[in-house]
């Protein structure tokens, strides 16, 4: 009989796969930020390892330019008649021309910024656990959608994470906007991350109420 080589296949193959099992993981409600709204921070990306449909990021009017974060997450705030969505972005940068590009993407505009929610995305379960559909948990819709649902984003924060030799030149030179957040890459792909003391007092920082007394 003919000897049959077996192929073993790595289990992951590219940082950007890695990021996103590692943020799978991370829960709904990240520790530390401010939880408003009905059920509080929502993760829109990335999606569960059964589905492809996510939230994104656009300019009003724009049907073709997309940001689509690695990770996102979004806080419905506001009423059915003035709707409105907080987010906060994980980008992974594995170039110094990578993190370029993503920080104008999130760099402060006169520009509205849109967050758009799919239908199959809102029609889905809050959670494994949880069988309440998302449109529910958002707060601003009272009944199922049958379209998107774009919303206003009324605030940006974004944690970016950074291969350690280009971390530790961008921490020596420059600063970060005040919506921004650094890590090292490794600290971000670890294991149970959101877990990590550190990344619980930056996510902390990160919320719009660290701001007042």
């Amino acid at each position: 009989m003919p000897v049959t080589q077996e192929v073993v296949m790595p289990e992951v193959r590219s940082l950007d796969a890695l990021v996103r099992i590692r943020l799978r993981q991370w829960p709904q409600c990240l520790p530390g930020l401010a939880v408003d709204g009905p059920r509080g921070w929502l993760r829109g990306r990335p999606a569960e390892a059964s589905s492809s449909c996510h939230p994104f990021l656009k300019l009003p009017g724009s049907d073709r330019l997309r940001t689509l974060p690695d990770g996102l997450w979004l806080n419905f705030g506001g009423t059915v008649v003035e709707p409105f969505v907080d987010i906060l972005a994980v980008e992974a940068c594995s170039s110094l021309a990578n993190l370029l590009d993503k920080r104008s993407r999130f760099a402060p505009s006169t520009h509205s910024l849109l967050a758009v929610c799919p239908v199959p995305w809102l029609l889905a379960p809050f959670s494994p656990i949880d069988p309440t559909p998302r449109w529910q948990a958002t707060g601003v819709l009272r009944h199922e959608p049958e379209q998107p649902l774009a919303l206003p984003v009324r605030d940006i924060r974004v944690m970016y994470a950074l291969k350690r030799c280009h971390y530790r030149g961008f921490t020596e030179s420059q600063i970060p906007h005040p919506h921004e957040y650094f890590v090292p890459m490794d600290a971000l792909t670890a294991e149970a991350a959101w877990k990590d003391p550190r990344i619980q007092a930056l996510l902390a920082r990160a919320s719009a109420r660290a701001n007042f007394l």
